[in-house]
């Protein structure tokens, strides 16, 4: 998987791709090149095998503040309709490429994480934070609708459906313990353990089953929209497919030798 990116930073290194806006000075906004970047960069790592799991950190104390107000907003302000929905649309794309790369994503949220930042932690798998940090789905502060990008679908299943409304009506800031406690973080730790934190989540799951891991990211996804009979029926072929591989067998033979397994992701 490529590490030269141009509109934000990444980093590989023992199958955990490590990425970040770049603009710390700024509160690290996103502009149209990096959205594109990373939809493009999410879309390719369906198909890296030297990735298995990505964590999201923050840069110089916060995460991101979304879109930037010079670079995009400016500019959709003088749009017509075609090239705002090519715009949306692109933007919706990097949703869709993170719940579909196949690879599980952990967040470190820490100090501002708005609009479309709160989208980037809201499509991720896991999330963790620091108590300063502040999550906002504030479009509607711009006079927009609070269904951006997927929010009106992804948010009211973290965190239920009356809260994603008090959200994304108000537009107010999410506080750490109030993501805690809405399921919406995982854990709040301190701005130093951040990382480590994010890095322990991301390094357990590379050490498992990486192949399973990401058939268990597809169903988490394709299941959304099937019935119970269904999704159970899918589960079904997915598992018998994963008892094909050999982490299933390695699996039982350390088992059986009373040692730990060793997952090699086949």
């Amino acid at each position: 998987m490529r590490s030269d990116v141009s509109h934000f930073k990444c980093e590989i290194d023992g199958g955990i791709a490590r990425i970040s806006l770049d603009r710390p000075e700024r509160k690290n906004p996103l502009t149209f090149d990096s959205y594109a970047e990373m939809r493009d960069w999410f879309r390719d790592l369906h198909y890296a095998d030297d990735v298995h799991a990505v964590v999201i950190l923050p840069n110089g104390g916060n995460f991101s503040s979304g879109g930037d107000v010079h670079d995009i907003i400016g500019p959709l302000t003088r749009m017509n309709m075609k090239e705002l929905l090519a715009f949306t649309r692109m933007t919706g794309d990097l949703v869709k490429a993170m719940i579909g790369c196949g690879k599980p994503i952990v967040s470190a949220v820490d100090g501002i994480c708005a609009g479309a930042g709160a989208i980037l932690a809201m499509a991720s798998d896991l999330r963790v934070a620091t108590p300063e940090a502040k999550v906002a789905f504030l479009f509607n502060r711009v006079g927009l609708a609070g269904c951006d990008m997927g929010a009106c679908a992804i948010l009211p299943r973290i965190i239920g459906q009356g809260r994603a409304s008090e959200l994304l009506y108000l537009g107010r800031s999410m506080s750490a313990e109030e993501g805690l406690n809405w399921g919406f973080f995982n854990r709040v730790v301190d701005a130093a353990a951040l990382e480590e934190t994010a890095m322990d989540f991301a390094s357990r799951i590379v050490a498992g089953p990486t192949f399973a891991n990401s058939m268990t990211k597809t169903m988490l996804a394709q299941e959304w929209s099937m019935t119970l009979e269904q999704a159970i029926e899918a589960e079904a072929q997915a598992q018998a497919i994963c008892m094909q591989g050999n982490d299933f067998r390695r699996a039982y033979e350390a088992f059986v030798a009373k040692q730990k397994p060793v997952f090699e992701g086949d």
